[in-house]
């Protein structure tokens, strides 16, 4: 990883960890819309600085929070694992942006329950739920934005 791409990542990591302890009342909880999840499929843009940096800012966030070591630990890989499924489907705009929600929701909401005494059902569909708009929706529009933006200049190859 080159020097440009390092600090690309680190300032991916601080954005996206300071907007979800500031959105802190929406970013956690059992029913959440963690806004900061729309910088995951940037990584299909941005290819890996953005895996990295919005992997190593949801361990910052998760920390900050510390509902637990689980949260930590599965949340930060169902980050990586939305994050490269975006890179991975890059071609595939908004199947990059679809994917990345539901594997976000599936594994965060596939757990969360077992924190707030909710149903895993609830969780699940709630989690997923408010991926999709901030993965989904809002990540897609970003992503488009990115792309007027860069043109050619991607950093990922296409």
């Amino acid at each position: 990883m080159s020097v440009r791409e390092a600090a690309l990542s680190a300032v991916i990591a601080a954005i996206y960890a300071v907007v979800t302890i500031v959105l802190g009342v929406l970013a956690y909880g059992p029913i959440q819309c963690r806004v900061s999840d729309a910088l995951i499929p940037v990584s299909a843009i941005l290819g890996w600085p953005a895996i990295v940096g919005v992997t190593l800012g949801c361990v910052v966030a998760n920390a900050y929070y510390m509902l637990g070591p689980v949260d930590v630990i599965f949340g930060t890989i169902a980050n990586f694992l939305a994050s490269w499924a975006a890179y991975v489907l890059r071609k595939r705009l908004l199947i990059a942006c679809l994917v990345p929600a539901f594997i976000v929701g599936g594994i965060v909401g596939g757990y969360l329950w077992l924190f707030f005494g909710l149903p895993w059902w609830f969780t699940l569909a709630t989690v997923t739920a408010g991926s999709l708009i901030s993965i989904t929706g809002i990540g897609y529009g970003l992503c488009k934005a990115l792309e007027r933006a860069l043109g050619s200049a991607r950093l990922s190859p296409a």
